[in-house]
């Protein structure tokens, strides 16, 4: 079985299983070694679809209940009633449903995988959020959407997986500067990098806290997918050692 790590304030939720996917247990070799689900890599198609199927099978969901939206990099949430085949899926960054058997995946690489579920409502929720979404609000537009469907706000449970740390994400001032121009307080997630006008960036911290301001209980794991290159994928890391590509790790969460 595909290992995955696993949230204990999620495993508690009855009838709902999940897992943030290593790039352990995966077909994938050379810079993609491991389990790459990113259909959007350079990957060999047929490699990726069988990364995707085991991780599928970790969880008990048949391959083809797999549905992964087009990250761009917005706040659009998607409901989801039934799975679409890999790279079909819509332009949006969060999908949610209410329907059993329907795993809901996001791609990342360094960005923020969010977990949602409410399982008092049957309703669960995946978001992916860079720098972009947590200033906009991806994670409260995947619970508003989950809302839509007779989700508490009280109720959910967010969980943010493996994302790059703050002590490696160098980001300029004009990033800076859009934070705390939303709001003065944002000014608390940056720290100088020691380059001028350049600034190391707590996306971590800034997801939660977006998730928090929209009432949304929320906690992140606390692991950094830049600094441990044999577990997770990041895209800064291969960007920094020059490989022309990345793989991309799988969150993903079901409704038993």
């Amino acid at each position: 079985m595909t290992p995955f790590l696993a949230d204990p304030r999620l495993s508690a939720l009855p009838g709902i299983r999940h897992g943030f996917f290593t790039r352990a247990g995966g077909v994938s070799s050379g810079i993609y070694a491991g389990l790459n689900c990113g259909v959007g890599s350079k990957d060999n198609r047929g490699l990726v679809e069988e990364n995707r199927r085991r991780a599928m099978q970790a969880l008990g969901v048949a391959a083809d209940k797999l549905a992964t939206p087009y990250q761009v990099h917005g706040t659009t949430a998607v409901m989801v009633t039934q799975a679409w085949a890999p790279g079909e899926g819509p332009k949006a960054d969060a999908v949610v449903t209410n329907r059993s058997g329907i795993a809901l995946g996001i791609g990342s690489a360094d960005c923020g995988p969010i977990l949602f579920a409410d399982a008092e409502a049957h309703v669960i929720g995946a978001a992916h959020s860079g720098w972009r979404g947590a200033l906009a609000g991806v994670g409260a537009s995947c619970a508003e959407a989950m809302v839509g469907l007779g989700a508490r706000r009280e109720r959910i449970v967010a969980v943010l997986g493996p994302t790059i740390s703050q002590a490696n994400y160098e980001v300029g001032a004009d990033v800076r500067e859009k934070f705390v121009a939303a709001r003065v307080d944002n000014a608390r997630f940056f720290r100088p990098s020691g380059r001028a006008e350049h600034f190391l960036f707590d996306l971590p911290g800034a997801i939660v806290a977006s998730l928090e301001d929209a009432g949304i209980r929320s906690s992140s794991m606390g692991l950094c997918t830049y600094a441990n290159p044999e577990r997770f994928f990041s895209y800064r890391r291969a960007t920094h050692l020059k490989e022309g590509d990345y793989g991309r790790l799988l969150s993903a969460i079901v409704l038993a």
